[in-house]
Protein backbone atom coordinates (compact mmCIF):
# COMPACT_ATOMS: atom_id res chain seq x y z
CA UNK A 1 0.00 0.00 0.00
CA UNK A 2 2.87 2.36 0.77
CA UNK A 3 3.85 2.23 -2.90
CA UNK A 4 0.68 4.09 -3.96
CA UNK A 5 -0.76 7.51 -3.20
CA UNK A 6 -3.83 7.38 -5.47
CA UNK A 7 -6.39 4.57 -5.58
CA UNK A 8 -8.74 4.50 -8.57
CA UNK A 9 -11.81 2.53 -7.52
CA UNK A 10 -14.43 0.85 -9.63
CA UNK A 11 -17.84 0.78 -7.94
CA UNK A 12 -19.97 -2.17 -9.05
CA UNK A 13 -17.99 -5.40 -8.60
CA UNK A 14 -15.39 -3.92 -6.25
CA UNK A 15 -17.23 -1.78 -3.70
CA UNK A 16 -20.74 -3.25 -3.99
CA UNK A 17 -22.87 -5.82 -5.81
CA UNK A 18 -25.66 -3.45 -6.82
CA UNK A 19 -27.62 -3.76 -3.59
CA UNK A 20 -25.12 -3.84 -0.73
CA UNK A 21 -21.41 -3.24 -0.10
CA UNK A 22 -19.13 -6.23 -0.17
CA UNK A 23 -17.89 -7.49 3.17
CA UNK A 24 -15.02 -5.41 4.52
CA UNK A 25 -15.16 -2.66 1.88
CA UNK A 26 -16.44 0.07 4.20
CA UNK A 27 -13.55 -0.63 6.56
CA UNK A 28 -11.08 -0.65 3.68
CA UNK A 29 -12.21 2.79 2.53
CA UNK A 30 -11.97 4.04 6.12
CA UNK A 31 -8.42 2.69 6.51
CA UNK A 32 -7.27 4.19 3.22
CA UNK A 33 -8.72 7.52 4.30
CA UNK A 34 -6.87 7.30 7.63
CA UNK A 35 -3.65 6.55 5.76
CA UNK A 36 -4.04 9.77 3.79
CA UNK A 37 -4.56 8.04 0.46
CA UNK A 38 -6.30 9.78 -2.40
CA UNK A 39 -9.36 7.81 -3.54
CA UNK A 40 -11.10 8.49 -6.83
CA UNK A 41 -14.18 6.60 -7.97
CA UNK A 42 -14.25 5.75 -11.69
CA UNK A 43 -17.73 4.60 -12.65
CA UNK A 44 -18.93 3.65 -16.12
CA UNK A 45 -22.45 4.68 -15.19
CA UNK A 46 -24.15 6.61 -17.97
CA UNK A 47 -25.79 8.83 -15.37
CA UNK A 48 -24.50 12.02 -13.79
CA UNK A 49 -22.24 12.17 -10.75
CA UNK A 50 -25.14 13.00 -8.43
CA UNK A 51 -26.66 9.58 -9.06
CA UNK A 52 -23.46 7.81 -7.98
CA UNK A 53 -23.25 9.98 -4.87
CA UNK A 54 -26.78 8.95 -3.91
CA UNK A 55 -25.92 5.30 -4.51
CA UNK A 56 -22.85 5.56 -2.28
CA UNK A 57 -24.89 7.10 0.53
CA UNK A 58 -27.55 4.40 0.16
CA UNK A 59 -24.87 1.73 0.53
CA UNK A 60 -23.37 3.31 3.62
CA UNK A 61 -20.42 5.17 2.13
CA UNK A 62 -19.62 8.83 2.72
CA UNK A 63 -19.09 10.50 -0.67
CA UNK A 64 -16.83 13.10 0.95
CA UNK A 65 -14.29 10.35 1.65
CA UNK A 66 -13.50 10.33 -2.07
CA UNK A 67 -11.39 13.02 -3.68
CA UNK A 68 -13.40 12.76 -6.90
CA UNK A 69 -16.30 10.74 -8.31
CA UNK A 70 -16.07 10.51 -12.08
CA UNK A 71 -18.86 8.95 -14.12
CA UNK A 72 -18.92 8.27 -17.83
CA UNK A 73 -22.29 9.98 -18.02
CA UNK A 74 -20.95 13.17 -16.48
CA UNK A 75 -17.95 13.32 -18.82
CA UNK A 76 -20.15 12.54 -21.83
CA UNK A 77 -22.53 15.32 -20.82
CA UNK A 78 -19.59 17.74 -20.90
CA UNK A 79 -18.56 16.48 -24.34
CA UNK A 80 -22.09 17.15 -25.56
CA UNK A 81 -21.54 20.78 -24.53
CA UNK A 82 -18.00 20.88 -25.97
CA UNK A 83 -16.49 21.76 -22.60
CA UNK A 84 -14.87 18.49 -21.51
CA UNK A 85 -11.54 20.31 -21.54
CA UNK A 86 -12.70 22.08 -18.37
CA UNK A 87 -12.70 18.67 -16.67
CA UNK A 88 -9.21 17.83 -17.87
CA UNK A 89 -9.72 15.77 -21.01
CA UNK A 90 -10.02 16.47 -24.72
CA UNK A 91 -13.27 17.19 -26.50
CA UNK A 92 -14.30 15.00 -29.41
CA UNK A 93 -13.60 16.80 -32.68
CA UNK A 94 -16.70 15.29 -34.25
CA UNK A 95 -18.94 16.84 -31.61
CA UNK A 96 -17.03 20.12 -31.69
CA UNK A 97 -17.67 20.41 -35.43
CA UNK A 98 -21.36 19.54 -35.10
CA UNK A 99 -21.87 22.07 -32.31
CA UNK A 100 -20.03 24.79 -34.23
CA UNK A 101 -22.31 24.11 -37.19
CA UNK A 102 -25.35 24.15 -34.89
CA UNK A 103 -26.16 20.58 -35.86
CA UNK A 104 -27.46 19.28 -32.55
CA UNK A 105 -30.19 16.78 -33.34
CA UNK A 106 -29.83 13.49 -31.50
CA UNK A 107 -31.39 10.02 -31.59
CA UNK A 108 -31.16 8.07 -28.34
CA UNK A 109 -30.76 4.46 -27.32
CA UNK A 110 -31.69 5.05 -23.71
CA UNK A 111 -32.02 3.75 -20.20
CA UNK A 112 -35.54 5.11 -19.88
CA UNK A 113 -34.35 7.28 -17.01
CA UNK A 114 -34.28 10.99 -17.93
CA UNK A 115 -32.78 10.36 -21.39
CA UNK A 116 -34.46 13.42 -22.89
CA UNK A 117 -33.46 15.71 -20.00
CA UNK A 118 -29.89 14.41 -20.23
CA UNK A 119 -29.65 15.48 -23.88
CA UNK A 120 -31.69 18.68 -23.84
CA UNK A 121 -29.82 20.02 -20.80
CA UNK A 122 -26.66 19.76 -22.91
CA UNK A 123 -28.24 21.70 -25.78
CA UNK A 124 -29.43 18.85 -28.00
CA UNK A 125 -32.86 18.14 -29.48
CA UNK A 126 -34.24 14.62 -29.82
CA UNK A 127 -35.27 13.67 -33.34
CA UNK A 128 -35.74 10.77 -35.73
CA UNK A 129 -32.80 8.70 -36.89
CA UNK A 130 -33.26 10.10 -40.41
CA UNK A 131 -32.67 13.65 -39.15
CA UNK A 132 -30.15 12.91 -36.41
CA UNK A 133 -26.68 14.42 -36.42
CA UNK A 134 -25.65 12.14 -33.56
CA UNK A 135 -26.70 8.96 -31.82
CA UNK A 136 -26.31 8.72 -28.04
CA UNK A 137 -26.16 5.24 -26.57
CA UNK A 138 -26.73 5.45 -22.82
CA UNK A 139 -28.92 2.42 -22.18
CA UNK A 140 -30.41 -0.76 -23.57
CA UNK A 141 -34.04 -0.36 -22.51
CA UNK A 142 -35.62 2.29 -24.74
CA UNK A 143 -35.35 3.93 -28.15
CA UNK A 144 -36.31 7.60 -28.13
CA UNK A 145 -36.73 10.01 -31.05
CA UNK A 146 -38.37 12.75 -29.03
CA UNK A 147 -41.83 11.77 -30.20
CA UNK A 148 -42.09 8.03 -29.66
CA UNK A 149 -40.44 5.86 -27.02
CA UNK A 150 -40.03 2.16 -27.79
CA UNK A 151 -39.63 0.17 -24.57
CA UNK A 152 -37.94 -3.23 -24.54
CA UNK A 153 -39.86 -4.12 -21.40
CA UNK A 154 -43.23 -3.36 -22.99
CA UNK A 155 -42.59 -4.80 -26.46
CA UNK A 156 -39.26 -6.57 -26.85
CA UNK A 157 -39.87 -7.75 -30.42
CA UNK A 158 -40.65 -4.20 -31.57
CA UNK A 159 -37.62 -2.88 -29.68
CA UNK A 160 -35.17 -5.17 -31.51
CA UNK A 161 -36.88 -4.53 -34.84
CA UNK A 162 -36.57 -0.75 -34.46
CA UNK A 163 -33.03 -1.12 -33.14
CA UNK A 164 -31.90 -2.94 -36.31
CA UNK A 165 -33.76 -0.57 -38.63
CA UNK A 166 -32.32 2.47 -36.87
CA UNK A 167 -28.76 1.19 -37.01
CA UNK A 168 -29.13 0.38 -40.70
CA UNK A 169 -30.37 3.87 -41.56
CA UNK A 170 -27.80 5.61 -39.36
CA UNK A 171 -24.93 3.53 -40.74
CA UNK A 172 -25.91 4.40 -44.30
CA UNK A 173 -25.51 8.08 -43.38
CA UNK A 174 -22.40 7.46 -41.21
CA UNK A 175 -24.01 9.18 -38.24
CA UNK A 176 -21.50 9.29 -35.35
CA UNK A 177 -22.35 7.63 -32.04
CA UNK A 178 -21.45 8.65 -28.49
CA UNK A 179 -21.48 5.73 -26.04
CA UNK A 180 -21.86 7.03 -22.50
CA UNK A 181 -21.15 3.66 -20.85
CA UNK A 182 -18.60 1.37 -22.55
CA UNK A 183 -19.63 -1.71 -20.50
CA UNK A 184 -20.81 -4.46 -22.81
CA UNK A 185 -22.64 -6.58 -20.24
CA UNK A 186 -24.25 -5.96 -16.87
CA UNK A 187 -22.96 -8.11 -13.96
CA UNK A 188 -26.42 -9.60 -13.39
CA UNK A 189 -27.75 -13.08 -14.02
CA UNK A 190 -27.28 -13.91 -17.70
CA UNK A 191 -24.97 -10.92 -18.27
CA UNK A 192 -27.54 -8.77 -20.14
CA UNK A 193 -26.18 -6.29 -22.73
CA UNK A 194 -25.09 -2.75 -21.97
CA UNK A 195 -24.45 0.33 -24.16
CA UNK A 196 -20.95 -0.81 -25.08
CA UNK A 197 -22.51 -3.73 -26.95
CA UNK A 198 -24.60 -1.28 -28.97
CA UNK A 199 -21.40 0.56 -29.89
CA UNK A 200 -19.76 -2.65 -31.08
CA UNK A 201 -22.79 -3.60 -33.14
CA UNK A 202 -23.03 -0.16 -34.73
CA UNK A 203 -19.36 -0.27 -35.71
CA UNK A 204 -20.06 -3.48 -37.61
CA UNK A 205 -23.06 -1.87 -39.32
CA UNK A 206 -20.92 1.09 -40.43
CA UNK A 207 -18.12 -1.19 -41.61
CA UNK A 208 -20.26 -3.71 -43.52
CA UNK A 209 -22.41 -0.97 -45.09
CA UNK A 210 -19.40 0.84 -46.56
CA UNK A 211 -16.69 -1.80 -46.99
CA UNK A 212 -15.41 -3.20 -50.31
CA UNK A 213 -16.62 -3.48 -52.98
CA UNK A 214 -19.01 -0.62 -52.10
CA UNK A 215 -16.33 1.60 -50.57
CA UNK A 216 -13.03 1.42 -48.70
CA UNK A 217 -14.29 1.31 -45.10
CA UNK A 218 -12.16 -0.84 -42.75
CA UNK A 219 -12.87 -2.15 -39.26
CA UNK A 220 -10.35 0.32 -37.84
CA UNK A 221 -11.88 3.28 -39.68
CA UNK A 222 -15.38 2.29 -38.56
CA UNK A 223 -14.21 2.79 -34.95
CA UNK A 224 -13.79 6.49 -35.68
CA UNK A 225 -17.58 6.82 -35.88
CA UNK A 226 -18.09 5.54 -32.33
CA UNK A 227 -16.75 7.45 -29.33
CA UNK A 228 -16.82 5.61 -26.01
CA UNK A 229 -16.41 7.52 -22.77
CA UNK A 230 -15.37 5.65 -19.64
CA UNK A 231 -13.00 2.86 -18.73
CA UNK A 232 -10.88 1.60 -20.47
CA UNK A 233 -10.65 4.79 -22.54
CA UNK A 234 -8.28 7.50 -21.47
CA UNK A 235 -10.55 10.51 -20.91
CA UNK A 236 -11.58 9.43 -17.41
CA UNK A 237 -7.99 8.63 -16.45
CA UNK A 238 -6.80 12.00 -17.73
CA UNK A 239 -9.42 13.70 -15.56
CA UNK A 240 -8.50 11.59 -12.53
CA UNK A 241 -4.73 11.81 -12.82
CA UNK A 242 -3.90 14.89 -14.87
CA UNK A 243 -0.39 14.78 -16.27
CA UNK A 244 1.89 11.75 -16.08
CA UNK A 245 3.85 12.84 -13.01
CA UNK A 246 1.82 10.87 -10.48
CA UNK A 247 0.87 7.79 -12.48
CA UNK A 248 3.66 5.63 -11.08
CA UNK A 249 2.08 6.20 -7.66
CA UNK A 250 -1.47 5.33 -8.76
CA UNK A 251 -3.27 1.99 -8.93
CA UNK A 252 -6.53 0.95 -10.62
CA UNK A 253 -8.66 -1.48 -8.61
CA UNK A 254 -11.34 -3.27 -10.59
CA UNK A 255 -13.13 -6.53 -11.28
CA UNK A 256 -13.59 -6.30 -15.07
CA UNK A 257 -10.65 -7.22 -17.29
CA UNK A 258 -12.01 -5.46 -20.38
CA UNK A 259 -12.62 -2.10 -18.71
CA UNK A 260 -10.73 -1.80 -15.42
CA UNK A 261 -7.57 -3.77 -16.12
CA UNK A 262 -7.23 -2.82 -19.79
CA UNK A 263 -7.89 0.78 -18.78
CA UNK A 264 -5.25 0.75 -16.06
CA UNK A 265 -2.70 -0.71 -18.45
CA UNK A 266 -3.55 1.84 -21.15
CA UNK A 267 -3.33 4.73 -18.68
CA UNK A 268 0.09 3.66 -17.47
CA UNK A 269 -0.91 2.73 -13.93
CA UNK A 270 -0.66 -0.54 -12.05
CA UNK A 271 -3.84 -2.61 -11.75
CA UNK A 272 -5.25 -4.79 -9.00
CA UNK A 273 -7.76 -7.36 -10.25
CA UNK A 274 -10.52 -8.34 -7.80
CA UNK A 275 -11.26 -11.88 -8.93
CA UNK A 276 -13.94 -13.38 -6.69
CA UNK A 277 -16.42 -10.50 -6.70
CA UNK A 278 -17.92 -8.85 -9.76
CA UNK A 279 -18.24 -9.92 -13.33
CA UNK A 280 -15.66 -12.73 -13.51
CA UNK A 281 -16.41 -14.34 -10.14
CA UNK A 282 -18.36 -17.32 -11.50
CA UNK A 283 -15.83 -18.05 -14.25
CA UNK A 284 -12.91 -17.75 -11.83
CA UNK A 285 -14.59 -20.30 -9.56
CA UNK A 286 -14.89 -22.71 -12.48
CA UNK A 287 -11.58 -22.28 -14.35
CA UNK A 288 -9.37 -20.23 -12.03
CA UNK A 289 -8.03 -16.71 -12.47
CA UNK A 290 -5.29 -17.82 -14.87
CA UNK A 291 -7.82 -19.57 -17.07
CA UNK A 292 -10.06 -16.49 -17.22
CA UNK A 293 -7.11 -14.24 -17.99
CA UNK A 294 -5.79 -16.57 -20.71
CA UNK A 295 -9.23 -16.74 -22.30
CA UNK A 296 -9.56 -12.97 -22.25
CA UNK A 297 -6.13 -12.40 -23.77
CA UNK A 298 -6.94 -14.91 -26.51
CA UNK A 299 -10.02 -12.97 -27.54
CA UNK A 300 -9.38 -10.37 -30.25
CA UNK A 301 -12.86 -8.86 -29.92
CA UNK A 302 -12.31 -6.85 -26.76
CA UNK A 303 -11.25 -3.28 -26.06
CA UNK A 304 -7.69 -4.58 -25.82
CA UNK A 305 -7.91 -5.21 -29.61
CA UNK A 306 -5.61 -8.23 -29.41
CA UNK A 307 -3.05 -6.71 -27.06
CA UNK A 308 -2.15 -8.83 -24.03
CA UNK A 309 -3.11 -7.32 -20.69
CA UNK A 310 -1.94 -8.29 -17.21
CA UNK A 311 -2.89 -6.98 -13.79
CA UNK A 312 0.07 -6.35 -11.52
CA UNK A 313 -1.78 -7.89 -8.58
CA UNK A 314 -4.70 -10.22 -7.89
CA UNK A 315 -6.89 -10.30 -4.80
CA UNK A 316 -9.96 -12.32 -3.87
CA UNK A 317 -11.82 -9.29 -2.50
CA UNK A 318 -11.26 -5.59 -1.89
CA UNK A 319 -10.63 -5.90 1.82
CA UNK A 320 -8.22 -4.49 4.36
CA UNK A 321 -5.68 -7.20 5.18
Amino acid sequence: MDRYDTFLLDMWGVMHNGSEPYEGVLQTVEELKKAGKKMIVLSNSSKRRENSEKMLVKLGFNPSDFDNIITSGDVSHSLLQNNADSLGCQNWDVLTNLINQKKQNVFVFGSGDDDEIYCTSAGWTLTSVEEADLIVSRGTFTINDGTTIISKKENEAEYWKVMEESMTRAAQRKVPMLVTNPDKVRPDEGLPPMPGAIGDTYERFVWTTHCAPISDMTEEKAREYVKRIGKPFLEVYDIALGNDDGRSRAIMIGDALETDIVGGNAAGVDALWVVNDGIHGKDVAETGADGVLDSFNGNEFTYAYGKKNMPRYLTDHFRWA
